[in-house]
């Protein structure tokens, strides 16, 4: 059966898919182009970049597409309220938020007319972010790479806010690696598409470093570990030689602070140039964030044939959603 467009505010995706937004440079235009093309929602990560340096980067993604571009923006930046201003001054179609919960960043989505997507990982910001006007809501589980808020599982998670969440769309997010995936959580759970970021890392397009990507298909189950973030909440990274060294408690702070970009930061060690050292391939020195379930991909494609493959695997299976009570 074929899969539902997704709407989110005026905005229309053919494909009910939203790519992750991964920040310092993992997921720019390079990316974002390509998955707004083939129908889904393409993102900019916004986070740990000058604001003018994403500017030019939303410009760029916009020239070259009709589709949807959006930006992530991480509420733990000092620079938060900046990067968002800058982003919609550029021509962002839409702004997703994360890391931490702004009440303000819904004002100024009304007043630029500019759909705000929050993600969350609990009920309770769930409806309180469709309360504050909110266009739709991710729901991001303990599955999913980066910085999580949760400990639950998606499949456990997703209902309880399913039930709390009625008038906007909800986007399953963490852990979903194939397009079975992808039906599952929309037929029998409901959702109205889902986001994912892992799989996208492991594309032609992504412009990371050809070690960041090879760090991803060397990964087994158990090289995939919970890590400390200094932003103040736990991470999900393959386990390179840095991170086994903060596993065993040596000392890994950064001799001083260069980039200055979390309102909160505990220094145990420097976010951005450790995500910067995996970018640019120094992968036994970095921090590569990955999903729980990186460990089951093992090819690097192209975007269209993951837009492809997803689609073909879902519309195989996919059903009427489940009405949900």
């Amino acid at each position: 059966m074929k899969l539902p467009e997704l709407k989110i505010g005026s905005l229309i995706a053919k494909i009910p898919i939203i790519q992750g937004g991964m920040s310092v440079r993992v997921s720019t235009s390079a990316l974002a182009i390509p998955v707004a093309e083939c129908g889904g929602i393409g993102t900019i990560g916004g986070s740990g970049i000058p604001v003018p340096e994403l500017q030019e980067d939303i410009r760029k993604a916009k020239e070259a597409t009709k589709g949807i571009i959006a930006v992530n923006i991480m509420y733990a930046m000092r620079d938060f309220y900046d990067l968002v201003m800058g982003s919609i001054e550029a021509g962002a179609d839409m702004i997703i938020t994360g890391a931490g919960f702004s009440r303000d960043v819904f004002k100024i989505g009304k007043k630029f007319n500019i759909p705000i997507v929050s993600i969350v990982s609990s009920p309770g910001l769930a409806k309180l972010a469709e309360k504050l006007g909110a266009a739709a809501v991710i729901v991001e589980a303990t599955e999913a790479g980066g910085h999580l808020g949760t400990e639950t599982p998606l499949r456990d998670l997703f209902p309880s806010i399913r039930k709390v969440v009625k008038k906007i769309p909800l986007i399953a997010a963490g852990g979903i690696t194939d397009g079975y995936d992808m039906a599952e959580m929309m037929d029998k759970y409901g959702a109205d598409g889902i986001q994912i970021a892992s799989r996208f890392v492991l594309s032609k397009e992504c412009s990371v470093s050809d070690e960041f990507k090879q760090a991803f298909l060397d990964a087994k189950k158990e090289d995939i570990v919970l890590v400390s973030s200094p932003v103040g909440l736990p991470g999900r990274a393959v386990k390179t030689p840095f991170v086994e060294k903060m596993l065993r408690g040596d000392d890994i702070s950064a001799d001083k602070c260069q980039y200055k970009c979390l309102k909160k930061c505990s220094y145990k060690y420097c976010i951005s140039e450790r995500l910067h050292n995996a970018l640019v391939g120094d992968v036994e020195n970095g921090l590569v964030f990955s999903g729980a379930n990186t460990f089951k991909m093992n090819e690097i494609l192209s975007v269209q044939e993951i837009f492809n493959r997803f689609v073909q695997a879902a519309e195989s299976v996919y059903k009427e959603p489940v009405p949900q009570t």
